[in-house]
């Protein structure tokens, strides 16, 4: 006997779901590239959005931890740092169109600068 399409626990909320956390989170990351024009990106805060997306999205992974160490648990670690790497890069989508051009990437750029 089939199951329905309905009864996985992608599709409910108060299930934990690995998928939908990491569905979440990597469709944020591509939202994101895509909303900021990358690569000339421009300041918008629609950014917020995938940003709050991929934090709840990272929680949903979160709630997939078992108590005891396994093989389960040590790959759901590797996802979580996939998840803070994706988190880090839209958060720096968002803030690095508002910050000031006065940055230096190198202190020679301070001596050619006028």
């Amino acid at each position: 006997m089939t199951r329905p399409l309905s009864s996985l626990a992608f599709f409910h909320l108060r299930r934990r779901s690995l998928l939908r956390g990491n569905l979440l989170v990597i469709g944020s990351f591509f939202a994101t590239i895509f909303i900021s024009g990358f690569p000339n990106t421009h300041p918008t805060l629609l950014l917020v959005f995938p940003a709050v997306l991929a934090i709840y999205g990272t929680s949903d992974t979160v709630r997939s931890m078992q108590n005891r160490w396994s093989f389960y648990h040590g790959g759901v670690m590797l996802l979580l740092f996939m998840d803070m790497m994706a988190i880090c890069l839209i958060l720096f989508f968002l803030v690095f169109p508002y910050m000031e051009s006065g940055v230096q990437l190198h202190p020679a750029a301070v001596i050619l600068t006028p």
